[in-house]
């Protein structure tokens, strides 16, 4: 399966939350998309139909792919501490996310772009790659050439702040603190069901 790029509504009515941010079509059909949507004697989800759901969720959320998210996992779990958390850092840490989350791009599709069009540098250097990680007292900076772009600009004019990641407005860079954790991470994501089904 390549990337989604399909309707963001129809992935937010899925799984009945605005994962790609407010969203007025979830806000008036909020139930799933399809033709059974609205139909209220649907099949009760099994366990494990509640498990892959919040795996998806997670998936769509931060744009990663099935074998990319499987890769993350097995590194999470052979970290020390709770899987579960572990992995939610390690997508923090991805450079598309971090970049979202500086303000550089609105969206993490917009972030990915910026990457891999080599707007972006870390630690001086220019990474055109979505998934590297950062690591703790990594810069990450918009590069000379691209500080000029109407895109980062607009994004820049209305970012939120995050305790992990400190930001140079006039330098137009953001430092990688530490990893966050997990009631700093806004996602409504239950990891605990992801590493449930990883587990099996």
């Amino acid at each position: 399966m390549a990337r989604y790029i399909g309707p963001k509504s129809k992935i937010a009515r899925k799984f009945s939350d605005p994962i790609y941010g407010p969203d007025k079509y979830l806000e008036k059909k909020n139930y799933p998309p399809g033709q059974h949507g609205n139909n209220r004697r649907r099949r009760k989800q099994s366990e494990y139909g509640i498990q892959l759901a919040e795996k998806q969720k997670a998936k769509y959320t931060y744009g990663i792919l099935e074998r990319q998210f499987r890769n993350v996992f097995k590194k999470a779990s052979r970290k020390k501490g709770i899987t579960g958390e572990n992995l939610l850092q390690l997508i923090e840490a991805r450079l598309d996310n971090v970049v979202f989350r500086l303000g550089i791009a609105p969206t993490r599709a917009a972030a990915r772009q910026l990457v891999s069009h080599r707007h972006i540098t870390v630690n001086g250097d220019i990474v055109n790659i979505p998934s590297f990680s950062v690591r703790e007292g990594d810069v990450v900076s918009v590069r000379e050439k691209s500080k000029s772009l109407e895109a980062i600009t607009d994004s820049l004019a209305s970012r939120k702040t995050f305790s992990w990641l400190e930001w140079d407005a006039d330098k137009m860079q953001g430092k990688f603190l530490n990893y966050p954790a997990r009631e700093e991470i806004p996602e409504n994501i239950k990891e605990n069901l992801i590493v449930e089904l990883y587990s099996k």
